[in-house]
């Protein structure tokens, strides 16, 4: 990137990583330095929080406000009932209006730790696009915004060429989504005075039609600012762990196992997670990346605490880091770790290990459990253990156990 900004959103974008694609990277850069520029994420309200790999676009809307910016969330309760075929195998399952809702309902708690929604000049706006397309009259829509795109064209969309090309079904109901969004953008430059949408650089060919329709209709410059599909340096997507999705809300991961996530981070991404997930100037950022040996663990707790702590504060990140300590460096048993309490019915006249380990969370299924018994991968109370049939009575849970499967997953067993 040759190009040298004027407002300091840009400078960031830039310097930090958060850039893939602009546009137009001067338009946009002299509409930041003039006044108060009005920009949007969407998400469609597809689970109940947030997760990992929203985290780098959240980071982004935050930089735009702490940049003197505003920003919107705009929650797809409209579009959630379509659903966004964007390099997708297979069509979304379609969800319900109350299903939508509550989802929408979780995924708010997550932006408020994030963003700043008060009466501010730029206070963030969160939206809902339902607003504008549950009340489309379908005719007047397809003649005065339908007109406006070409098939051809639509087809010509990587995200849509590549469905195509391996012979997978794509329904008109989704073929219909990017019309949508596009819409989206021309509303909330209508009604809000929105110039600039952003998003991972698998929304481009929606972001640009979002542009061209505004143009069309209304002749206004707007502005699309596209992030780069993170993947970490062995080739994983972000946001993914061994147990599933990395969710942002402490009710679906606890503050303990978010921290683990980030603790984790492979020694060549931490100092590029630093400058896209943390505040810590740029060039603090690059001295810690570069640090080898055991410092690199050093580097990884701060990455872990930051990121905790903007989540869900500095007090579950210090927690958090201390049971890691308790776990880890003397082999205790954390009070912060994950934890699954039996009652006495539940434990009956026992409990297998297996069972265990798949109720805590350290396997996804029996036979996974077994597996990793059988292959030596899991210790009770710091002890390897291959019998995966081994029972437990209520009195063998009096104290709590430990289980550890490797050396980064642990929970706690515990009678309640």
């Amino acid at each position: 990137m040759t190009y040298h900004p004027k407002s300091e959103f840009m400078r960031v974008m830039i310097e930090r990583g958060y850039l893939a694609d602009c546009t137009d990277y001067q338009g946009l850069d002299e509409a930041l330095s003039a006044g108060v520029v009005t920009a949007y994420i969407g998400y469609d309200a597809t689970a109940a929080s947030l997760h990992v790999g929203h985290l780098l676009n959240i980071m982004m809307l935050r930089w735009l406000q702490k940049t003197g910016h505003q920003p919107i969330t705009l929650m797809g309760g409209g579009t959630t009932k379509v659903g966004d075929p964007s390099f997708r195998s297979e069509e979304r399952p379609l969800l319900t209006p109350e299903q939508i809702d509550a989802n929408i309902a979780g995924m708010k708690q997550v932006f408020a730790r994030y963003l700043d929604y008060s009466d501010a000049p730029n206070g963030a706006l969160m939206l809902n696009n339902a607003e504008w397309l549950d009340g489309l009259n379908y005719l007047e829509f397809l003649r005065d915004i339908g007109r406006h795109f070409s098939v051809n064209r639509m087809l010509s969309f990587e995200s849509v060429k590549s469905r195509l090309d391996r012979e997978q079904s794509l329904s008109f109901l989704e073929f219909n989504y990017m019309i949508l969004q596009a819409y989206d953008f021309l509303e909330l430059n209508r009604r809000y005075g929105c110039v600039l949408q952003m998003g991972g650089s698998d929304q481009w060919g929606n972001i640009v039609n979002g542009i061209d329709l505004t143009r069309r209709v209304l002749d206004r410059e707007i502005y699309g600012l596209t992030s780069p599909l993170l993947t970490t340096s062995d080739g994983r997507k972000m946001g993914k762990s061994a147990g599933g999705a990395v969710w942002l809300s402490g009710a679906m991961l606890s503050p303990y196992e978010f921290w683990q996530f980030w603790r984790n981070t492979t020694d060549a991404d931490v100092g590029r997670f630093l400058k896209l997930y943390t505040e810590l100037p740029v060039a603090e950022c690059d001295r810690l990346g570069a640090l080898e040996g055991s410092e690199i663990n050093d580097a990884k707790i701060v990455l872990a605490n930051a990121v905790t702590t903007l989540l869900h504060g500095a007090e579950a990140a210090a927690a958090a880091e201390a049971t890691a300590r308790e776990v880890f460096e003397k082999g205790g048993l954390g009070e912060d770790l994950p934890t699954l309490t039996l009652g006495a019915n539940d434990i009956g006249a026992g409990i297998s290990l297996a069972q265990l380990v798949v109720r805590s969370g350290l396997a996804k299924t029996g036979k996974d459990g077994k597996r990793l018994i059988a292959e030596g991968g899991l210790k009770v109370d710091d002890e390897t253990c291959t019998d995966a049939g081994r029972m437990f009575a209520a009195a063998d849970l009096a104290e709590p156990v430990k289980l550890s499967a490797g050396k980064k997953r642990h929970a706690r067993v515990q009678l309640g």
